[in-house]
């Protein structure tokens, strides 16, 4: 019986293991989820090759818990590969921008109103709204704290992307990526403290969906590419940094986040989820603290509050 059980165990670990190493060989959309939680299905392979040393203590048991060990700190290093270095001093940084980034859920209408509350009581400079149609009917409230927006009628007649800001607007536009959903990225300038600042909405597809979302981040980083100055990116990717596509766009567009990055889904997984909504910053501006917003409001994803420095 113990012999059967350390079978069978040890054949499902090694194709979770094998799943995972993929990765390393070629990139298939079937398997974007599993990249994404490298680090926890790898942390369950672990824990599963222990036990089937318990049940027999065996060459291949210990083979499984090395190949784990190794898919687990390689993880972790590729989360932390785009952690922003601290300032030298905080005397060489200029006052703290905060921004709040939110996919509050296309359907979610009785909880607009909630959604609002939080936004104004948040205290950001700028916000990000994603799937912002529950949102509609509270921006002439809204808009006495955030006299400038773009979306939802302004800009594009769509409702997939709402940012408000304290500060006008030197320049603003909607764009589509990719060739599945019109109109999801947007993109404004604002001037904070004497820097301007060119802020990037995106909301990627899912990355199981074929290779829409491969193609809209090549044109993504086309885009990032021609903007000039201090760059802030925010939004709902679909994908935790560690997926091979999403390290490739983030290294070669000279982008840095934090580390650890709060999880944002799946809601249920709470603080042990990943993070598919990221906050990007691209140099003179610099992440200080990105936090999960606890209070999800009846959304799918958690919300993120993000401070950002400007560095000299």
């Amino acid at each position: 019986m113990r012999h059967t059980l350390f079978c069978v165990g040890s054949v499902l670990v090694s194709l979770l293991l094998a799943a995972i190493s993929l990765r390393y060989v070629t990139h298939t959309w079937l398997l974007a989820l599993i990249y994404s939680f490298q680090v926890h299905f790898a942390l369950a392979a672990l824990a599963a090759s222990l036990i089937l040393l318990l049940v027999k203590r065996h060459w291949y048991a210990y083979m499984l818990v090395t190949v784990a060990v190794v898919l687990l700190g390689h993880g972790i290093l590729m989360l932390k590969a785009f952690e922003a270095a601290p300032a030298a001093a905080a005397a060489t940084s200029r006052p703290i921008l905060r921004l709040m980034s939110f996919n509050i859920e296309n359907d979610n209408f009785e909880n607009g109103a909630r959604i609002a509350d939080a936004m104004l009581a948040s205290g950001a400079d700028v916000v990000n709204i994603l799937e912002a149609a529950p949102l509609k009917s509270e921006i002439p409230r809204l808009s006495k704290t955030y006299p400038y927006h773009i979306g939802c009628g302004v800009g594009t007649d769509g409702c997939d992307t709402l940012i408000f800001a304290k500060q006008p607007f030197l320049d603003q536009s909607v764009r589509s990526i990719g060739d599945l959903w019109p109109n999801r990225l947007v993109q404004v300038a604002i001037d904070f403290a004497g820097t301007r600042v060119n802020f990037v909405s995106v909301h990627l597809a899912k990355p199981y969906f074929d290779d829409f979302q491969v193609d809209e981040l090549g044109d993504l980083k086309d885009i990032v590419a021609a903007i000039d100055g201090p760059l802030l990116l925010a939004g709902d990717f679909n994908s935790a940094i560690i997926d091979p596509h999403i390290q490739d766009f983030v290294r070669t567009s000279g982008l840095n986040t934090i580390f650890p990055e709060p999880s944002t889904w799946p809601i249920k997984a709470g603080k042990i989820g990943i993070a598919i909504d990221h906050v990007l910053a691209r140099p003179p501006l610099r992440l200080t603290a990105v936090t999960q917003i606890e209070d999800n409001d009846g959304s799918n994803h958690f919300g993120l509050m993000a401070e950002i420095a400007i560095d000299r």
